[in-house]
């Protein structure tokens, strides 16, 4: 069966695959998209949610360097499958991004912004998201734990 060259292929089919491409795009940037916020508390930091987005990107990254960069055809040399990659990575994220989190906050997490941080590792984009509004759905998941206080330094008079 011989190959059909590029020319014969239907202008139709390439475009139909670029309107599709950039709804999907579309979609994804809606779903990151900040909804309103009528003065409520903020149950989750938004340097927290930068840490979630950072450490995605990062784990991101190491998938695809586990592979040297190649998107189509998975290499076995390394003895990595990539299911195994993909544990590796998320379980990577799911266990550093806390800690990066505590470090840029600098105060303890409480128990939603850990489970939004390893939500957002275990599906990328939405992840946290879904956790977040369980969250919101269960007010009585979180009913022992003390609001999030900043904490305010007096500065000393010269």
């Amino acid at each position: 069966m011989a190959a059909i060259p590029i020319s014969c292929i239907p202008r139709e089919i390439s475009m139909k695959r670029s309107l599709a491409l950039a709804a999907a795009v579309i979609a994804a940037f809606t779903l990151t998209m900040q909804n309103a916020d009528a003065g409520g508390r903020r149950h989750v930091d938004k340097r927290v949610a930068a840490v979630a987005i950072g450490m995605g990107a990062a784990s991101t990254a190491v998938y695809f360097g586990i592979n040297n960069w190649k998107w189509n055809d998975w290499s076995y040399k390394d003895g990595l499958t990539r299911f195994g990659a993909w544990g590796a990575t998320t379980l990577g994220c799911a266990a550093i991004s806390p800690m990066v989190a505590t470090v840029v906050v600098r105060r303890p997490l409480t128990q939603r912004e850990g489970h939004v941080l390893i939500g957002s590792c275990v599906v990328p984009i939405v992840g946290g998201w879904l956790v977040n509004e369980a969250y919101n759905a269960h007010p009585e998941w979180e009913a022992g734990e003390a609001p999030v206080r900043k904490v305010h330094r007096k500065r000393k008079a010269k």
